[in-house]
């Protein structure tokens, strides 16, 4: 989990995006969902997978990492 944390933290910023950018697409009243999932304290649901994946512009498997580097 913490690697794909790191890794949708580092694609959000490439894209030139902010946690704030991000909660607002969730509609999420508070940015702690998007920083657990940066911090890999969480993940996704799969519906917000899908989302995240589009917003980004990329894969749902490019999100994902399957095992630790």
């Amino acid at each position: 989990m913490k690697a794909t944390g790191v890794k949708i933290k580092d694609l959000i910023k490439v894209k030139g995006l902010t946690v704030k950018d991000v909660q607002k697409v969730f509609g999420f009243t508070s940015p702690y969902p998007v920083y657990k999932w940066q911090n890999g304290q969480s993940l996704p649901a799969i519906e917000n997978l899908v989302v995240l994946a589009k917003i980004i512009g990329v894969t749902v498997d490019d999100l994902i990492v399957v095992t630790e580097p």
